[in-house]
């Protein structure tokens, strides 16, 4: 899935991503931008508006835009196929989220859950949640694919992050309540009818897809106390520094009343300027699907000890790499 290159721009773009936006507002997607911190805010707007086919439009120069579309529905090296045991899952998790009366069904579900995780992991959680962020750190310190600067930027967020997670009202029925109407909602406005429909979705689809899906989850954690309109309305983009056909631009915004900031660099192609990440990330997945590297048939090396784990996605790159 393409939105994984959405995780290597800007961090406000890829930290917002996870979460939803409304179509208040309408912006014709015009490729890139007269200016660096044009093609910045144009982003950020078509972003707030929940409309992912124009950003993508907007984000890529036309070129590497028709790759994408043609790309979105090719099979990825790594896709696994869909087994029996998948269907019945997906099958099962569509009847519950759709039935009649399911936010009554489902709530009477959870409640007593809630009670019991409450009783189990209030006083543990925050401690929980501290041990998460130090997974999360390691991973994007491990990770191949982000420069220095996106992980600082990263950890920035994630500091800010942690004490409002540690903080929230997980377990409080009300909003769970609340939580579940969300959710069935969404799901029953995505009208999914099964996992291939899901796997094999073309560029179109997905989009409008993914923008319901983004649009619920912004409500949820609004309920939680995180306000991404709050975060979007903050951005102010500012150009530090023009080479010829490169340049750099800050980005600051608030984050839960946190002032962070984020740089971008941008290349102006055709007169018009573009993330240069963004740019970087789409013709390596193109190359990759173009060019997929050989499956290793060598067995692996004897080894008494366990094998060292893969790097860890962080929370953006995990959510962002899955197929609709």
């Amino acid at each position: 899935m393409r939105f994984q290159t959405l995780g290597r721009i800007v961090l406000p773009l890829a930290m917002l991503a996870l979460v939803a936006c409304h179509h208040k507002e309408e912006t014709a997607a015009v490729p890139g931008g007269d200016t660096p911190e044009a093609a910045v805010e144009q982003s950020v707007t078509l972003i707030k508006n929940g409309d992912f086919a124009g950003f993508w439009q907007h984000a890529l120069p036309p070129a590497d835009f028709a790759n994408m579309r043609a790309d979105w529905t090719k099979q990825r090296p790594d896709q696994r196929p869909i087994s029996d045991d998948d269907r019945a899952r997906f099958n099962l998790a569509v009847q519950q989220l759709t039935a009649p009366n399911a936010e009554t069904t489902l709530y009477d579900q959870l409640k007593p859950k809630l009670i019991q995780m409450d009783q189990q992991y209030h006083d543990q959680l925050p401690v929980m949640i501290g041990i998460g962020q130090a997974i999360l750190t390691t991973g994007i310190a491990q990770s191949k694919t982000m420069t220095e600067n996106q992980k600082q930027q990263l950890r920035d967020a994630l500091n800010v992050l942690l004490p409002w997670a540690q903080q929230t009202p997980w377990f409080d029925q009300d909003k769970a309540k609340q939580g579940v109407v969300i959710v069935v909602t969404t799901a029953r406005q995505l009208n999914l009818k099964n996992p291939d429909q899901l796997q094999n979705m073309d560029f179109d689809t997905a989009m409008k897809d993914y923008a319901i899906t983004y649009g619920g989850l912004k409500q949820l954690l609004v309920i939680y106390g995180l306000s991404v309109d709050d975060t979007l309305n903050s951005v102010k983009v500012t150009s530090t520094s023009t080479d010829h056909d490169h340049a750099s631009v800050k980005i600051d915004y608030t984050l839960l009343g946190k002032p962070l900031s984020s740089d971008s660099q941008l290349v102006l192609i055709d007169g018009r300027w573009y993330s240069q990440d963004l740019i970087n990330s789409e013709h390596a997945q193109h190359e990759q699907l173009l060019h997929p590297a050989p499956a290793s048939t060598a067995p692996a090396p004897a080894s008494s000890s366990p094998a060292p784990s893969s790097t860890a996605p962080t929370p953006v790159q995990g959510a962002l790499t899955a197929k609709p």
